[in-house]
């Protein structure tokens, strides 16, 4: 009887044991985390931003995280410089301007390299007479006295087909329109009026695939994704003279002559709410799981990774939160 009950009180002891490792294993604390994360901004960062949140969203189903893609620039404008975002995403860096008025309303950006683009020209499949472009011939047709001039592809190349030129990209509130005016016509803001803007770069892939001889230029992500409906054009390096098609490989090396970084900007007020500061927490940490590159884009160093953590923590410590 008294050897019974021992057994009986041992065998419940360890049933508790075992239940209370596994509900600590299964449910910790931190899974309890509840409330929104605000994201608008980049449509090139777009993929990257909502493919970590629907990560994130699997071990903290509690937070809510809505990713808006509005253009680097109108993101800044619209939603984070006001404070109705807590996130920005960016194609660019910020510029001065848009810092000081973030700063004059209460908001400090804390900037995070999270990937690298290279930035893609794209074309119809049928089209078999601009395999590899260089600046000055992305100039002519993309620059602003290209309004009036250059109507007709044989209007850069009298070898060209003598066919109305169609193009197709981002408008002057995104962050690619900004470094491609600045990388390759050579002035901010300076692009030809009469093509067709949009922020919906699955606009820009369907409007190209449709028509022989049109042209756009989006985000690596996009053609990688659609490389099947459009062909992309090589870019010649301006140093080596070499013909550099758009890759990961190429964007990494540098060889590719529209490589460029890609950001987040977090308010840092925002990493007050534990939600906020949970999520780019997540965000950083995950940079070289994978995820940036399966999307199409260069992932971080982990020297780039190692500075995005420091710099997060540091600004946790002059929150007073102390993690």
């Amino acid at each position: 009887m008294v050897r019974n009950r021992l057994y009986a009180i041992v065998a419940v002891l360890v049933i508790l044991l075992v239940a209370g490792c596994t509900q600590q294993n299964e449910e910790p604390s931190e899974k309890g985390i509840s409330g929104q994360v605000k994201v608008a901004g980049s449509s090139t960062v777009y993929p990257i931003t909502s493919a970590i949140g629907e990560e994130f969203s699997r071990e903290y189903p509690n937070v809510v995280v809505s990713v808006q893609s509005t253009g680097t620039g109108g993101g800044f404008r619209n939603f984070f410089i006001p404070g109705h975002a807590d996130i920005n995403d960016a194609s660019r860096k910020i510029k001065d301007e848009e810092l000081q008025e973030a700063r004059k309303n209460g908001v400090e950006p804390l900037e995070f390299i999270v990937g690298y683009d290279a930035l893609t020209v794209i074309v119809n499949p049928e089209n078999d007479w601009i395999e590899c472009a260089s600046f000055e011939v992305l100039r002519k047709i993309w620059g602003p006295e290209a309004t009036e001039k250059v109507t007709k592809w044989s209007d850069v190349n009298p070898n060209w087909p003598d066919e109305e030129m169609r193009l197709y990209g981002p408008t002057s509130a995104s962050g690619t329109f900004d470094f491609f005016t600045e990388h390759v016509i050579g002035e901010s803001g300076a692009h030809r009026q009469d093509y067709h803007g949009t922020e919906e770069d699955n606009t820009i892939i369907a409007a190209v695939e449709r028509d022989r001889y049109a042209m756009g230029y989006l985000g690596l992500a996009y053609y990688l994704e659609n490389r099947d409906r459009v062909k992309a054009v090589q870019i010649k390096n301006p140093e080596t003279g070499a013909c550099v098609e758009p890759s990961i490989e190429t964007g990494r090396s540098g060889e590719y002559p529209l490589s460029r970084p890609l950001y987040i900007y977090v308010s840092k007020d925002s990493l007050k709410k534990p939600a906020v500061r949970e999520f780019v927490r997540f965000y950083l940490d995950n940079l070289d799981s994978g995820i940036v590159e399966e999307i199409g884009y260069v992932p971080v160093s982990k020297e780039v990774k190692e500075q995005n953590l420091q710099k997060f923590y540091q600004a946790l410590k002059e929150l007073g939160i102390n993690e």
